[in-house]
């Protein structure tokens, strides 16, 4: 009996024990911190203790060099430029990150992606084929065609601002300056004068000499239109001899008396031949390259 009681009571004396070591954890490094704390106080001219830990009060600075001898706990110091008037890489890196979120949207509004990815779902469509080829081969297609047609404009803007901007011959301002001005000379080749003059008029904007007088904000949309008109005129074309073949195969189809058999069944297999005989694939992307020369 005496050993069961013994037993039953243990479990309460090892809870004591845990209890007892964190309260020893717990108090005895916080006494030792506020001894230490008391060594290194700063005496005052009545010469009593004050135990802190700031050196200087907040508010003590008479000018701008001696806010970085405050000592100030939990502050946050961003330095946004250099002695030479640039970004610090702190905020270089930022950018570099943000430019890199925004970079799909870049390459869909202001180089020749738009163009291509619309006319090749136009030669999916009239082919009747409705996922051969699959989305991630169109849009990767168009991505490094779209590699393809920019690497004079990826060139020039590398020889022109990225390398004079690492070697510090350029500013922020010239270089961001510098770098947009090869694709506003892309996209401006591009575009179509009345779309150009839509957007000035929308926006208050009488009369240009130049291109450089067209704000980006303005040959921006002016391109996408364009893009997708051009893009359509493509995909009509494509149609045309893939319509006659649904024509003619419907036209067949009704002499014959089988009205109840879908023509696209039917003329699917032809146009398929039809597109590898001629060799389409070669002829659509060749041409639809050549657009852009």
């Amino acid at each position: 009996m005496n050993i069961c009681l013994f037993h039953r009571s243990r479990p309460g004396c090892v809870i004591r024990c845990l209890l007892l070591c964190v309260f020893l954890v717990m108090i005895v490094p916080h006494r030792a911190l506020a001894a230490e704390v008391n060594d290194i106080g700063i005496t005052d001219e009545n010469g009593v203790n004050e135990n802190r830990t700031v050196i200087n009060d907040p508010g003590t600075a008479e000018d701008a060099s001696d806010l970085r001898e405050l000592n100030v706990s939990n502050d946050l110091t961003l330095t946004y430029r250099d002695g030479e008037g640039n970004l610090s890489g702190t905020l270089r890196i930022l950018i570099t990150l943000t430019l890199i979120a925004l970079a799909p949207t870049i390459v869909i509004m202001m180089t020749s992606f738009t163009r291509i990815l619309i006319v090749m779902h136009f030669v999916r469509s009239a082919l009747g084929t409705q996922s051969a080829p699959p989305n991630q081969v169109l849009i990767g297609l168009s991505l490094f065609l779209t590699f393809f047609i920019m690497n004079p404009v990826i060139t020039q803007i590398n020889d022109t601002a990225v390398k004079p901007f690492e070697a510090g011959e350029l500013s922020q301002t010239e270089f961001l300056d510098t770098a947009v001005q090869p694709l506003r000379e892309f996209m401006y080749g591009q575009t179509q004068t009345k779309d150009v003059r839509l957007f000035l008029d929308i926006d208050g904007i009488e009369a240009v000499d130049n291109i450089d007088d067209i704000p980006t904000r303005v040959l921006v949309p002016a391109f996408i239109i364009s893009e997708l008109r051009t893009a359509f005129i493509i995909g009509f074309l494509i149609y045309i001899p893939f319509i006659v073949i649904d024509m003619v195969v419907a036209s067949t189809l009704m002499s014959m008396g089988m009205m109840m058999l879908p023509p696209t069944t039917i003329s699917m297999p032809f146009k398929i031949l039809l597109f590898v005989l001629a060799d389409g694939w070669n002829l659509v992307i060749g041409n639809l390259v050549k657009t852009f020369y």
